[in-house]
C-alpha cells in the first residue's frame, strides 16, 4: 500500500510516516527513489506506536519495543514502570478532583481562610514543582526531546528553562 493509502487509513500524516521511518519504527518496502510502498502489517505497527505514545513512552522508548520486522519485543519492565508512573499520577489527579470539589463547595467566606483549600495549593506548587524537575531531568541536552515531524511532542508551557 503506498503512503498515501497509509496516512488515509491510519490517520496519521504523510511526514509524520517519513519521520516514523527515518527514526526506524516502520519499513517502506519499495525500492528507494519511489514512491513509498508499505506492507499492510505497517497498520499495526502505527497501532503499537499510538498505543505507545498514548502511555506516554517516547518514541526511543517504542523503537526499543519494536523487532526488527515490526513485531512487539515487549519490555515488560519498563511498562511496568510507565504502569507506576500511570497509577501516580492517577492518584494525584483523584486528590486535585476532591480538592477542586471542595473548593466549588467549600462554605468558607474566602478559599484563602479555607485550611483545606491551602492545602490543596501547597500540594498543587509541589507537585508542579517535582514534575518540572522530572521533566528537567529526562530531557537533560544529553537527552534530547522525541519530535515528531520537526515539532516537540511534549511543548513545554511558560518559560525558558
Amino acid at each position: 500500500m503506498d503512503i498515501a493509502e497509509v496516512a488515509r487509513r491510519s490517520g496519521i500524516a504523510a511526514s509524520a510516516l517519513r519521520y516514523y521511518e527515518r527514526r526506524g519504527l516502520i519499513a517502506s518496502v519499495g525500492p528507494a527513489g519511489t514512491r513509498r510502498r508499505f506492507a499492510p502489517g505497517v497498520l499495526d505497527q502505527l497501532a503499537l506506536v499510538a498505543l505507545g505514545q498514548a502511555a506516554g513512552l517516547s518514541l526511543d522508548e517504542i523503537q526499543s519495543m519494536l523487532s526488527p520486522r515490526g513485531g512487539p519485543n515487549i519490555n515488560r519492565q519498563l511498562l511496568a514502570a510507565k504502569a507506576d508512573e500511570i497509577d501516580t499520577q492517577v492518584r494525584q489527579l483523584r486528590a486535585m478532583s476532591r480538592g477542586l470539589r471542595h473548593a466549588a463547595a467549600c462554605p468558607a467566606p474566602s478559599h484563602a481562610q479555607c485550611p483545606t483549600f491551602q492545602k490543596l495549593l501547597k500540594a498543587a506548587a509541589a507537585g508542579a514543582l517535582d514534575q518540572r524537575r522530572r521533566d528537567d531531568d529526562r530531557h537533560s541536552p544529553s537527552q534530547p526531546r522525541d519530535i515528531q515531524a520537526g515539532l516537540p511532542l511534549r511543548p513545554r508551557q511558560g518559560g525558558k528553562r
